[in-house]
């Protein structure tokens, strides 16, 4: 039987509390098949796109994005949680279950009119991703898909990102929290 990139991740019961089913995909990453499946199922809805750069959500959104980047000869931008660049930055806050987060980004960490994939491994909420998104064309530059490894449907981010005008590629959902 075929293994699918769902068939690598498991799930960690009642982390980081009680009542979550957590979808842990360091068990994908391990794999070296698994992981190129992944990388490879990520960028095929992109075959042909220019695609001038790939932006990364922390954390996990680096590893994937840092390899779909190398996949396209691409450069690779970091969009990190406050307090972690060591260069001017511009800021977006977004609203967590219990308060609120920011990310930020180089503020020339991208030129206007270039075209980028949004590379993360989870689609929750999509209050991560939407940040993201707006940092991005902030910087004037154009969000041509966002692409996660899983999407959790119950959730909503989605419906959010597509409500957006956002393209949405996920490799596999779980249903639940």
């Amino acid at each position: 039987m075929t293994k699918t990139v769902k068939d690598y991740i498991r799930t960690i019961v009642d982390f980081p509390h009680e009542g979550i089913l957590f979808r842990d995909v360091t068990t994908l990453f391990a794999d070296p098949r698994g992981f190129r499946m992944a990388i490879d199922q990520l960028l095929t809805p992109y075959t042909g796109l220019r695609i001038d750069r790939v932006a990364g959500l922390e954390a996990r959104g680096f590893i994937l994005g840092g390899a779909v980047a190398h996949q396209l000869s691409t450069g690779f931008v970091p969009i990190r949680k406050k307090g972690k660049l060591p260069g001017a930055v511009i800021s977006q806050a977004y609203q967590l279950e219990y308060g609120e987060a920011v990310v930020e980004v180089h503020d020339d960490a991208l030129q206007p009119g270039e075209k980028v994939l949004l590379v993360d491994d989870l689609l929750a909420t999509g209050g991560t991703a939407e940040a993201g998104i707006k940092l991005i064309e902030a910087l004037g530059a154009e969000v041509i898909g966002c692409a996660f490894v899983v999407d959790l449907p119950d959730l909503g981010g989605r419906k959010k990102l597509e409500a957006m005008g956002m393209e949405v590629h996920a490799l596999c959902a779980f249903e639940g929290l």
